[in-house]
């Protein structure tokens, strides 16, 4: 490990034990707003920092180890020789998990999500589809014990889904779904397929992180807010008042729709959640597409247009196109077992992060 990256470190635990100081203080403990940032910080910097003194726990054992492998005493020397490898090999294992912990990470990971799923072509199959996709998310955020709240959707008379809009909230949504956006595409035998051919549907997937009010400013003069009667069969009062909401913000055409609610004043609420969000977003792809524009391809670049996954009915096949990785069992995987394809693009996605900060230790040396 360069002396810079050791230097770095140094630098991180020496601003932990500040810290872990500053919220014992009762000043800050009295401040809940400061409180809260620092625990925070606290929290984000705890593994590393951990890590860091195991890599120096280590570091000094090996250190006594060689000097006692190159001292008189035989014994002492024969000892050594069998403690040296196993140091040399945890702190090799210890110097690739602090390059991992070092890589930045994305601001947005412990954010929460609105997806949206649509069915794209193939028809009703294709609607079919994106209701298996909803589906099957919902079943992973249960696993996960996250909250899924549905902010807009409309079926079809077949048990489809024309488009669903829903927000994700659980520690660390974002980070595990964010490479889910993209093209979905589903082959097998449609029920309604009477001579048993094979059809290729396909739904798009959009996972934006859940945006704050403080983190896109929206002019109220930018906004055209329409009301008008729900549409669709609902309860009382449903089609009787004005409690649709139909929002269009000006500069970019963006329009919002919220129907599901019988209150105008909840329905609003939602469409602004979907709105700040798809807003936040668009920024976001905006600077990521002027600072990575090379990188486009890899994984972790979430355009809309790329086919990301196929599920194969057939040969109970599911593919992830981007790592080239398959597996078997598309029953589990469409019942929410998603952690070792989400395992597998994360752990891709990271391994790139290394290799890139890796070849840039030269050039800051």
């Amino acid at each position: 490990m360069t002396p810079q990256v050791l230097e770095k470190l140094r630098a991180i635990a020496t601003r932990y034990d500040e810290l872990t100081q500053l919220v014992s203080d009762p000043a800050v403990q009295a401040d809940p707003a400061a409180y809260r940032t620092h625990t925070k910080a606290l929290a984000d910097m705890q593994e590393l920092v951990d890590c860091f003194r195991e890599y120096q726990r280590q570091s000094r054992a090996l250190e006594e180890a060689r000097e006692m492998a190159a001292g008189d005493d035989a014994d002492l020397r024969a000892l050594a020789a069998e403690e040296i490898p196993a140091l040399e090999e945890r702190l090799e294992a210890l110097e690739h998990q602090l390059r991992i912990l070092l890589i930045p990470k994305d601001p947005n990971d412990d954010r929460n999500v609105v997806i949206e799923i649509r069915p794209a072509a193939g028809g009703d199959e294709a609607a079919l589809f994106a209701a298996d996709l909803f589906r099957m998310y919902t079943r992973f955020a249960e696993r996960q014990g996250w909250k899924v709240e549905v902010l807009s959707m409309a079926e079809t008379g077949v048990g489809g889904i024309k488009e669903v809009i829903a927000s994700i909230e659980g520690r660390g949504a974002y980070r595990r779904l964010k490479l889910e956006s993209g093209v979905h595409r589903v082959q097998r035998v449609p029920v309604t397929e009477a001579s048993g051919r094979i059809h290729t549907s396909t739904a798009t997937v959009a996972v934006l992180p859940e945006a704050e009010e403080v983190d896109v400013q929206i002019d109220p003069k930018d906004l055209r807010i329409d009301t008008f009667c729900a549409s669709g069969p609902g309860g009382q009062s449903v089609n009787t008042t004005y409690s649709a909401v139909r929002i269009t913000h000006i500069p970019t055409g963006i329009v919002v729709s919220q129907q599901d609610e019988k209150s105008q004043i909840k329905n609003k609420q939602k469409a602004m959640k979907v709105l700040r969000s798809r807003l936040y977003e668009m920024e976001l792809r905006r600077q990521q597409e002027a600072i990575a524009k090379e990188r486009r391809g890899q994984v972790g670049t979430g355009e809309r247009s790329e086919k990301i996954r196929t599920y194969n009915f057939k040969e109970n096949r599911v593919t992830d196109h981007r790592i080239n990785y398959t597996l078997h069992r598309l029953s589990e995987v469409l019942d929410g077992d998603l952690e070792e394809l989400i395992g597998e693009l994360e752990a891709r996605a990271q391994s790139e992060k290394l290799q890139q900060a890796t070849e840039a230790e030269p050039a800051a040396s």
